[in-house]
Formats: structure tokens, C-alpha cells, sequence
């Protein structure tokens, strides 16, 4: 599963790092060795929580600040092995409601961040998470990489932006950098307090609650990645420079309905129940509609797949926050 090179002793630093995803890979990281720095802004709506490195903190570097502030990551990227460049503003309606914040973030920021790695350490390999938004409503299932790319929101625009700022400066200036083009992904320590990150969150905490759940529309097909998935993806990218200068989709191991979704949901919670309702006029205007990943481009050169059914990790999913709700609230 795991063919990446040794981690250990190597010095990585993850944006974003007290997030879902984050927080995860420094988990990975410390386990294989790695000396891991996080930065992390928490600022609330963004889904950085310390409960994510519980049981890690003392074997972990936290920085609390933001990657808008160019002083602080110019010192951070100093001397680091490797960048996992996580950190990102993801609400899709939050970016409509506050486009200038989502362009501060997702390309403003990443523009400096890259400028850092540049000035002060260019010898850094680079890992972008990306994310499937920027296709846009598809053209053809399913979507491989060289779909047009179409962004139906303001993320989307500001993601791309981002992701191409990464492929210039690996082809500019020699900048070791790579993109991955995140689907659904959903797991332990993702944010389940409102539906700012994916739906999939307030769906698992109103189970839990013994809440019904509201799906909308229901027919819409889409691919789930587990974050254990994800994880190897972002380890197998940055240590291979086969990688470097390429974007890469990933995906799930099958292809559901949200209906199918919600059942699967309720089936590996035991009980539960959801309601189907139409989708809101607001959303409608920036839903794309059915999407699933074409991940074959990934899978031919870094050898990646994901291992963890849809099944099995909404199980692992829900286990875990049976167990930690009430850190997650």
C-alpha cells in the first residue's frame, strides 16, 4: 500500500493542519517519523480544532497563524523537506456571500506562500489539495483531467487559481509542486457542526442526535474518498517527483446516489432516519449536478487506490464520532 519513500527525520510542514485532513496526515506523519510543524489559523469557521492532535500534541510543532500573513510563512517554510499545502476556505457559500476573503485565502495567499518556498527554500516538494469544483457541471462521467475546467462559484475560481499558481512555479522557477483534485471527502475529525465542508458532517451529527436529515434532491450521483485514502494519496504524491508539475483526480471506490447515500448512512448508524426535499433555489444556481472522478491518470503513475469502501468507512466514520461528539460541537 504504502510504496513512498522513508518519512522518517524528514521535516514537513502541513497548512491547515489542525483540520480534517490535516490533521490526519500529521497523524500518518508522526507514526512514519516525520518532524511535523502544523499551522493552522483556527479561526472557527474554518474547521480547525486541537481535539484532532489529541494524543499527538507532544509530538507535533503547532504554529497558530494565518497564511495571509506572509512574515509568518516565510519563516515557517525555512528548512522544511516537504510542504502539504492543506489550508483553504471551502464553503462554496461562504465564497459567494464573501468573495474578497475566499480570493484572500484560496489565491492571494497561495501566490505568497509559493513566493516563500521560492526565496527561502526552493529545494521543497509541494502538495496541493485542490478540489473536483473547479470542473464545473460535467461535460462527461467520468471526469478525467483534462475535463474543461468551469467553476460554477467563486471557490472554484479562486481553487484554480490557486492549483495553477502551484503547476507555474514548478514550471517556472523549478519549484517541486503537484495538485490533487479532492472529491468528497469524509472520515474521522471532519467538521460535523454545520454543513460548511460537505453535507455528509450534519447528516452523520443529526444521526448521532437521533435527528432526522434533510437530503436535497437525492438522484444527484456522486464518489466518496475516506480519509485514510487521502492520506496515502498526498504521501505518494509528494515523494515522487514523477509527480512534479501534474494534477491528479482522486475518487471513490464506487458511484452513489445521495438517496443511496442516505440509506448506506442510516444502515451503518443501525437506525435513522432522512428527508427527501427539493433543492433550494440558492443552491441550485451553483450545484454541478452529477460527478465522479476519473482517478486511472493516479493509479497508472504513483500507483494509488483507495482501500476503504463507502460501507465500511461511513462505519469507522460514524464510531468515531459516537465516541467524540461532544468535541466536535
Amino acid at each position: 500500500m504504502n510504496n513512498y519513500p522513508t518519512y522518517a527525520h524528514s521535516k514537513v510542514l502541513i497548512t491547515g493542519g489542525l483540520g480534517f485532513i490535516g490533521s490526519n496526515l500529521a497523524r500518518r506523519l508522526v507514526e512514519l517519523g516525520a518532524q511535523v510543524t502544523l499551522v493552522d489559523s483556527l479561526i472557527p469557521e474554518y474547521g480547525g480544532n486541537l481535539f484532532n492532535i489529541a494524543g499527538i500534541e507532544d509530538r507535533v510543532r503547532v504554529n497558530i497563524s494565518d497564511v495571509r500573513d506572509e512574515h509568518s510563512m516565510k519563516y515557517l517554510v525555512q528548512g522544511q523537506a516537504y510542504l502539504f499545502n492543506l489550508a483553504g476556505q471551502t464553503s462554496h457559500m461562504d465564497s459567494m456571500e464573501d468573495p474578497f476573503t475566499d480570493l484572500e485565502i484560496n489565491a492571494r495567499a497561495q501566490l505568497s506562500i509559493l513566493e516563500a518556498c521560492r526565496k527561502y527554500n526552493p529545494g521543497i516538494k509541494v502538495v496541493f489539495a485542490s478540489t473536483r469544483q473547479i470542473y464545473g457541471k460535467p461535460d462527461r462521467l467520468p471526469v478525467d483531467e483534462g475535463h474543461p475546467l468551469r467553476p460554477v462559484d467563486v471557490n472554484g475560481i479562486n481553487k484554480m487559481a490557486g492549483e495553477w499558481y502551484h503547476i507555474l512555479y514548478n514550471n517556472v522557477y523549478d519549484i517541486r509542486a503537484c495538485a490533487l483534485r479532492l472529491t468528497n471527502t469524509y472520515g474521522p475529525r471532519m467538521r460535523i457542526k454545520d454543513a460548511r465542508q460537505t453535507f455528509l458532517g450534519i447528516w452523520i451529527r443529526l444521526l448521532i442526535e437521533g435527528q432526522p436529515f434533510e437530503v436535497w434532491g437525492g438522484e444527484q450521483l456522486r464518489d466518496f474518498t475516506y480519509v485514510d485514502d487521502v492520506v496515502e494519496a498526498l504521501l505518494l504524491a509528494a515523494g515522487d517527483d514523477q509527480a512534479n508539475g501534474q494534477v491528479y483526480n482522486l475518487g471513490g471506490d464506487g458511484v452513489v446516489s445521495l438517496a443511496k447515500l442516505a440509506e448506506m448512512t442510516v444502515a451503518a448508524n443501525k437506525g435513522g432516519n432522512f428527508v427527501l426535499r427539493q433543492f433550494p433555489a440558492e443552491r441550485k444556481r451553483i450545484d454541478i449536478g452529477d460527478y465522479y472522478a476519473d482517478w486511472r491518470l493516479m493509479q497508472q503513475q504513483l500507483g494509488w487506490q483507495p482501500h476503504i469502501g463507502l460501507a465500511e468507512g461511513l462505519r469507522r466514520t460514524l464510531d468515531y464520532f459516537r465516541a467524540t461528539l461532544k468535541d466536535y460541537l
